[in-house]
């Protein structure tokens, strides 16, 4: 019995030590790891909302009131040129193929796809990872937000962008999260 209390005690050291470890290394590391996200947001709101010199939060209580009814909205920002409102970003998160995906969507105040960018996704690599690639995030841009937007293999409407090969589910999750940003869009934001 003697034996087994000592490994045991011996076991609750080594667990509380590496606790205590981690736990020290999460406090340090906290803080850059925030900052790094805050700066990757703002490097992706530069680039899908071009025109915008500047980006401010839209105002918390038509932000909760948006995020009541859609659960998929994170967070939706202003862009300005100067005084000017160019246009929204609008972050949101979807269930694809392998895990939640986060992107933004950027829409100009003249209805118009601005582009999108892909933050964080747990994608299949070489299928639905794809979603990263500029051919298919670029097929977005330009796209009006009159209409719900589809994917084709073979684009060729107004509405339609390109299809990742072997990956539907990536496809349609993006999809559903463009779509949301596009009627946020169309019944709240736009004048």
């Amino acid at each position: 019995m003697n034996e087994t209390l000592k490994l045991a005690l011996i076991l609750f050291l080594i667990t509380a030590i590496s606790a205590t470890v981690l736990a020290v290394s999460n406090d340090i590391t906290a803080p850059r790891i925030a900052e790094a996200d805050a700066l990757k947001d703002k490097q992706a709101k530069a680039e899908i909302l071009p025109e915008g010199n500047e980006f401010k939060p839209l105002d918390e209580s038509e932000l909760n009131e948006i995020k009541n009814s859609n659960e998929n909205v994170l967070e939706i920002f202003e862009g300005y040129d100067g005084e000017n409102l160019v246009g929204y970003t609008i972050k949101t998160v979807v269930n694809g193929y392998g895990g939640e995906i986060e992107f933004m969507t950027g829409i100009s105040t003249e209805g118009k796809i601005t582009g999108i960018k892909i933050l964080n996704h747990g994608e299949t690599p070489g299928l639905g990872a794809n979603a990263t690639k500029t051919y298919f995030t670029e097929s977005f841009r330009n796209k009006s937000v009159d209409g719900e937007i589809t994917a084709s293999k073979n684009p060729s409407g107004d509405l339609e962008v390109q299809a990742l090969t072997s990956a539907t589910r990536t496809t349609d999750a993006i999809l559903d999260g463009v779509n949301t940003a596009r009627k946020i869009y169309n019944e709240r934001l736009a004048n």
